[in-house]
């Protein structure tokens, strides 16, 4: 069976030639949206085509021809494209609404597995996704046919991604709640922890201050700052580790004498996948956020990371 709709796909590619180009400078020219229609297995594709080109850039509805017949037309306007599945090309639901569409001037493409038939001959474009024969025992379940129509409508849409000069951002734009949205959208100030969440201490503290407030505020670290709040160094638990390895005395010692001056910070304009790469880099799990002038203004944490979804 894989085999079979392996050799319709195969047979698709010869067919990425002028008619699909121009295809693809209607749908370009289009001011308004991509409307797709197609009854049944078609029109199931049909949604799924009509979802993967707002996705990426084109915007585009489904619309079921059998409603179209009975009121939904009326979303259809003069600005904008059809393109129409039907592997017969005869499908009497989407044949009852052409003759509306082209009193309407609306530029009509057609997918089917026909290109003798009716919907072929009165689209604008058409475009062939047959195949030879289908991957269901009976050659009669649409099984190879929808794989053919899915795959050029997943073609047609990453073609037009590309003469948009559609970007990752640009993704992220439509998909503000998937992985790639929440690692190219959100910003370090958006999951960073503020206000009193922020462990900090002034220089002259001693160790075993600057632990308390560690444990406080249980982030592993705490920023060190001076009398105008600049961060001039940090203290982290494996800064703790080396210092008892050396058998320092918590008590007595000042916090100055012990911290690493400076430590790994961010901004909190930049992205939160930034401060991921950076936490990886350095193999820390927390950062400072620091602004032009070195005033802290939160601190960042891996978990804050994971609880965002951005790792």
């Amino acid at each position: 069976m894989l085999e079979i709709e392996r050799d319709a796909l195969t047979a698709l590619l010869p067919r990425i030639d002028e008619t699909f180009v121009k295809a693809c400078r209607v749908m370009l020219a289009c001011q308004g949206r991509v409307v797709v229609t197609g009854m049944g297995k078609s029109g199931h594709v049909g949604g799924k085509i009509a979802a993967t080109l707002a996705s990426t850039g084109t915007p585009a509805f489904f619309v079921h021809p059998g409603e179209a017949s009975h009121g939904d037309l009326g979303m259809i306007t003069r600005s904008d494209v059809v393109l129409a599945l039907s592997n017969s090309g005869e499908t009497s639901e989407v044949l009852t609404i052409l003759p509306l569409i082209k009193r309407m001037g609306v530029p009509l493409i057609a997918m089917t597995g026909r290109p003798t038939s009716t919907l072929a001959k009165t689209a604008e474009v058409h475009i062939d996704v047959s195949v030879a024969q289908e991957a269901c025992p009976l050659n009669l379940a649409p099984t190879a046919s929808t794989t053919a129509t899915l795959a050029m409508g997943d073609a047609l849409a990453v073609a037009l991604l590309e003469a948009r000069g559609f970007t990752p951002e640009d993704f992220a734009m439509s998909h503000p709640g998937g992985t790639l949205g929440r690692r190219l959208l959100l910003k370090i100030m958006d999951v960073m922890q503020t206000g009193a969440r922020i462990p900090q201490v002034t220089a002259d503290v001693s160790l075993s201050a600057a632990l308390l407030e560690m444990t406080r505020k249980g982030v592993g670290m705490t920023a060190i700052v001076d009398a105008d709040g600049r961060a001039i160094g940090v203290f982290t638990d494996g800064d703790l580790r080396r210092v008892l390895d050396a058998g320092v005395d918590i008590r007595s010692t000042k916090i100055s004498e012990v911290m690493t001056p400076g430590g790994k910070s961010a901004s909190a304009d930049q992205l939160a996948a930034e401060a991921v790469n950076l936490m990886e880099k350095h193999k820390i799990t927390a950062l400072m956020v620091l602004d032009a002038d070195r005033r802290l203004q939160g601190v960042l944490h891996m978990h804050d990371l994971l609880r965002a979804g951005v790792v």
